[in-house]
């Protein structure tokens, strides 16, 4: 068995419990923060949703320069829930295309930094796993908070949640 095999089912997995997650964000608590250092709703879903470009970076660099980017850029926030859907529904099938790799690419050396300061070097398989999906399900759980905290029931992601009951 491959690496990609192993993969796929737990990134089809967690996307598929993702946007279950995404599709209850609510529009008019896009701006809800729960404390000011904290991402508003909406730029936290906005995150969540960009980091599947992450997969791509991964897959298909040796790098990523945050300094080759704009805060804009890195940040793009959905102004809707249906834009931010759209954009996952369209960064779903990139992602996991990205991923269908043969063994020798998951150990390739990839490395994140910004100009010369480099941040970290691991072999793509590790950085998929934790810098990307790991790092999805880690703001996902954070966005289930926000939901909780807006009265808004939260999806089953590992089997039934509170609000199903």
């Amino acid at each position: 068995m491959t690496i990609a095999e192993l993969l796929l089912p737990e990134f089809d997995q967690e996307m598929a419990s993702t946007r279950r997650v995404l599709e209850r964000v609510p529009e008019d608590k896009f701006a809800w923060k729960p404390h000011a250092k904290s991402f508003s709703m909406g730029d936290l879903a906005s995150h969540i949703v960009n980091m599947l470009q992450w997969s791509v970076d991964t897959m298909e660099k040796s790098e990523f320069d945050l300094a080759s980017v704009t805060p804009e850029e890195m940040n793009k926030a959905a102004k809707t829930r249906a834009e931010l859907l759209a954009w996952f529904d369209a960064g779903v099938p990139a992602a996991r295309k990205a991923l269908q790799k043969g063994d020798p690419e998951y150990f390739v050396p990839w490395s994140l930094k910004n100009g010369a300061q480099v941040f970290f070097t691991m072999p793509r398989y590790n950085c998929v796993r934790s810098f990307v999906i790991n790092h999805i399900v880690h703001h996902r759980a954070q966005l289930t908070v926000y939901l909780r905290e807006n009265n808004v029931p939260v999806p089953g992601l590992y089997g039934p949640s509170a609000d199903e009951n």
